[in-house]
């Protein structure tokens, strides 16, 4: 079998053509015939029960029903025409109505004639209708589809246009089924196969798309999902094993004079256990031998960049240099203010380099890392720059990392031409286990998960729009006492002009309440210049405006320990973790802050639930958890990017369990035969191959 007919380009496939192939690739990224097998459907409806029109209401979601046209009838005013049908069984009549393509099915559709429907009914006025319902002439209708359970798919306007609606997409799934026979070779092991009780991968893709019965589609749910995460955690535990073995990381063997120095005498407070804990644990990794690539997390305020302090310190005590990125200048402009103090006393040279640091500034800056006469670089990509070469780096650490992509961070590791320096990335986003078990599969986590001491937890509330005179009463009060306050607006890429339009109203109002002289506002907002952004938040930095209104963009990582109230407009438009971040946005200084979440009254269940989390909890974690839990995976930021979890069937946080057996599962067949050299592996070794040809080995990047 030289050429494997799934590879083959769908427009070649029948009933496709030039046309529906370029709108398949253009909206869903279907280019072969592969592709089209795998767009799973996302649910499944039983066709095998007809209703009667007297049995119907609109909690069912969809209903087939068999009767007689009666009527047929175009109703309204040129703009709002809309086709009437009148469908009668022996319980009763039925309207069915289509406001496009009305035209298409007045001609089409004839009175007297019986008819197979499928829809869902909806009360329009009282009367129950179903809109746009698929319809076949009873004597036409395919009642041999053979399958009782009828896939729905994924489709969009433009496709269900071109006669792709789920439907369309079920046919071409059929002809699919049947060219492919003989072309979906087994890639698993008999020994998982037997193991895990799973069917052949033939029959699983034939019951995916076509099930027998329920039974059947559970087991082709489950043996396609184990596949899909078999491979992925294969890949990541055999990349994550190449890199230990393979790669001779930089030895620190030694903690010396800088960090003896600056534990004992510059700390200004003790550390907490889960800092400790974190240090001993990248003591370890450091002093190992291998390279390092641990991912440490800590939610907002939890004290992560002392500890990168205190590792950069044992690079230094090693005679290396080390280097710091953040995402955006304003983060890197923090980093070196605390950065600077803490190394200060230490008498070590610090250096900051961001794309706007001038020409004469870069040379010099270029100059003394060479000679090795800087110890820590802080900086923006513009550290990624060829031009910018060290003498010996040894640790680099990257904060908030899915702000940067994998390319990007492959770059660094050429720094260290004799061995690539040590990696430690860092993020505020808590990433539920199971989701970094799989995202970041080939780094090791660690977790700070106490606040430091002193520190009180953010209170929340959520108050709706009609006691906006009572928030701003609290804001004066705060005002009063010397803090200040933050007033966020959401502004989101579909809705930019409308949001815009909310945020200056939404001044407007503010600065009606607070008039000048006794108050003084800022403004920053997307579209304003950077010069001009840098110089509001510096008067809020700086104190000499106690409000600053924003949209949500205010940037990752500001300290302001003087700002104690965060005030969320419509906050029902974020989500949860965009919440949580800002909100971490106060509560850095010693006095007790506030979250306030304003919204309208009417919440969706999703809104509610969001509302009650944030108020209820103070746990990035659990808010990560019940955030993936709304969402999906999808939608985590960087997943799309990583271009790692392109997954068709299986889902993160549904399919846990699933997830876990397969890692076992892989983890298992690794340990007994690391290279997958052993003739039993041969086809899981040849499927990785081919499955992961065209992705580049960024494990050792990560």
């Amino acid at each position: 079998m030289h050429h494997n007919i799934l590879d083959s380009p769908i427009q070649f496939l029948k009933g496709v053509g030039p046309k529906r192939a370029e709108l398949l690739k253009k909206e869903l990224g279907i280019h072969t015939y592969y592709h089209l097998l795998t767009h799973f459907p996302f649910r499944y409806v039983d066709r095998s029960r007809i209703y009667k029109v007297a049995e119907l209401n609109t909690d069912i979601p969809f209903v087939q029903l068999k009767g007689k046209i009666v009527s047929i009838d175009m109703v309204g005013k040129t703009r709002a025409k809309r086709l009437v049908v009148k469908l009668q069984d022996d319980t009763g009549t039925l309207e069915l109505v289509w406001f496009r393509g009305a035209r298409w099915f007045q001609r089409t559709l004839k009175k007297g004639e019986e008819y197979l429907v499928f829809g869902k009914p909806q009360a329009y006025f009282g009367t129950l209708s179903i809109p746009h319902p698929e319809i076949d002439l009873l004597s036409e209708s395919d009642t041999s589809i053979g399958s009782p359970l009828q896939a729905v798919y994924p489709s969009t306007e433009k496709l269900s246009a071109q006669g792709l609606n789920s439907r369309g997409i079920g046919k071409l799934q059929r002809e699919l089924l049947i060219v492919s026979k003989g072309f979906l070779p087994e890639v698993l092991t008999s020994n998982i196969i037997q193991k895990n009780g799973l069917l052949p991968r033939e029959d699983a893709f034939v019951h995916i798309h076509l099930p027998g019965n329920n039974e059947l589609l559970k087991r082709a749910s489950f043996r396609l999902k184990f596949e899909e995460l078999f491979f992925i955690q294969l890949r990541i535990l055999e990349a994550r094993q190449t890199r230990i073995t393979a790669f001779q990381g930089l030895n620190f063997s030694r903690v010396g004079d800088h960090f003896n120095t600056f534990y004992k005498e510059v700390l200004p407070f003790e550390l907490t256990g889960a800092q400790k804990r974190v240090v001993k644990e990248i003591r370890a990794d450091l002093g190992s031998g291998n390279q390092m690539n641990r991912l440490l997390q800590g939610d907002v305020g939890s004290g992560k960049t002392i500890v990168a302090f205190m590792i950069m310190l044992i690079a230094i005590d090693n005679g290396y240099q080390a280097c710091i990125m953040a995402p955006t200048a304003i983060l890197a402009n923090q980093h070196m203010i605390s950065i600077s103090e803490l190394a200060a006393p230490l008498g070590l040279k610090v250096a900051l380099l961001t794309g706007a640091s001038k020409t004469a500034e870069r040379k010099k800056l270029h100059q003394q890392l060479e000679d090795g006469e800087l110890d820590i670089l802080i900086g923006t990509h513009a550290v990624i720059e060829d031009k910018v070469k060290f003498k010996n780096l040894g640790l680099v650490v990257i904060d908030e990392q899915h702000r940067f992509g994998v390319a990007q961070r492959a770059k660094l590791w050429k720094k260290n031409p004799v061995k690539p320096p040590h990696i430690l990335v860092m993020t505020a986003t808590p990433i539920p286990r199971t989701l970094a078990m799989t995202l970041y599969g080939e780094l090791d986590v660690s977790i700070i998960d106490a606040l430091p001491p002193g520190r009180k937890p953010v209170k929340t509330v959520h108050r709706f729009d009609n006691s906006r005179l009572k928030v701003f009463a609290f804001m004066k009060e705060q005002i009063k006492e010397g803090r200040q306050v933050y007033v966020v607006y959401p502004l989101i890429k579909e809705s930019e002009k409308l949001d815009y339009k909310d945020l200056m109203d939404g001044y407007e109002s503010v600065v009606r309440a607070f008039p000048m002289p006794e108050y003084q506002l800022c403004i920053v907002h997307g579209q304003m210049k950077p010069a001009d952004k840098d110089l509001e938040m510096e008067r809020f930095v700086k104190g000499q405006a106690q409000i600053m209104v924003a949209t949500n963009v205010i940037e990752v990582g500001v300290n302001i320990p003087n700002a104690t109230v965060m005030i969320i407009e419509s906050a029902e438009r974020f989500g949860l973790s965009q919440l949580h971040q800002l909100r971490g946005r106060v509560g850095r200084g010693a006095d007790q802050s506030f979250c306030i979440l304003m919204t309208g009254h009417k919440l969706s269940n999703d809104g509610k639930l969001r509302m009650e989390t944030m108020v209820r909890s103070n746990d990035g974690f659990e808010i990560a958890d019940v955030d993936l839990k709304l969402r999906g995976p999808g939608d985590l930021e960087g997943t799309q990017q990583s271009g790692i979890l392109d997954l068709k069937i299986a889902d993160l946080v549904r399919d846990v369990q699933v997830l876990q057996v397969a890692r076992e599962q892989a983890s298992t067949i690794l340990d007994a035969d690391p290279l997958l050299k052993a003739p039993e592996n041969a086809r899981l070794a040849k499927h990785l191959n081919e499955r992961y040809r065209h992705v580049k080995d960024w494990s050792r990047i990560s």
